[in-house]
């Protein structure tokens, strides 16, 4: 649970936080078992918002998070939001770009894991929108996508730390951790890369605790 790990060491006692993309609600739920006041947990397909609805109760979790089925660019007052609440969002966007990758022939499927090159531009307008003065916006993606992230993100977040995130010591990194403040006019600073695995294809400590939830990643 990587994007946990990283949105905690960013995140206050008591924060108000979204989880952009939740699915399940792994990343919304497990921030609010760690601590956050209140999670709300936007996702498009309904399936998965009603897993992540069963979820909230299994957790004991009903009365400190919502579920929201629907486009994170329309998220707004209808769904009980007002614009500049929230102190964190973390998002896990859909990783396939569909420039690249076969689209899957169940529409519901294809909005939910596919990435078109508009959606980090209207999530990143929903986040600025939603955060905030000061609030923090954390995301999981493909090392590729990097460039596109801080395109986007550059006019509305400084502040921004990037930490690669490599398959093992030899092999270029496959995903990044990225995270910007709104607001702010700091610089970019690149952290430590992490490992994910061993020469004999098991867990780097760090990457095994964080996985466990027993450590954060530092992103600042």
């Amino acid at each position: 649970m990587l994007l946990v790990a990283a949105a905690r060491s960013l995140m206050a006692e008591g924060a108000e936080i979204a989880d952009f993309g939740s699915g399940v609600g792994a990343v919304g739920l497990s921030l609010a078992l760690c601590g956050a006041g209140r999670a709300l947990l936007v996702e498009i397909d309904p399936t998965l918002g009603r897993l992540a609805e069963e979820n909230a109760r299994e957790n004991g979790l009903e009365d400190r998070s919502s579920v929201v089925v629907g486009d994170v660019a329309k998220l707004g007052l209808a769904d009980g939001l007002a614009p500049e609440s929230l102190d964190l969002v973390a998002a896990n966007p859909p990783f396939d770009d569909l420039r690249r990758h076969r689209v899957s022939p169940d529409a519901a499927k294809a909005v939910a894991h596919g990435a078109d090159e508009e959606l980090m531009e209207r999530w990143t307008k929903a986040a600025a929108r939603m955060l905030k003065p000061g609030g923090v916006f954390v995301i999981i993606h493909r090392a590729e996508a990097l460039g596109d992230l801080l395109a986007v993100l550059g006019n509305r977040f400084g502040d921004i730390r990037v930490r690669p995130v490599h398959p093992n010591d030899q092999a270029p990194a496959a995903r990044v951790l990225v995270a910007g403040r709104k607001g702010r006019r700091g610089a970019l600073a690149l952290l430590p890369a992490l490992v994910m695995h061993r020469p004999d294809g098991r867990f780097t400590e760090e990457a095994d605790a964080a996985q466990r939830g027993d450590v954060v990643l530092m992103m600042s």
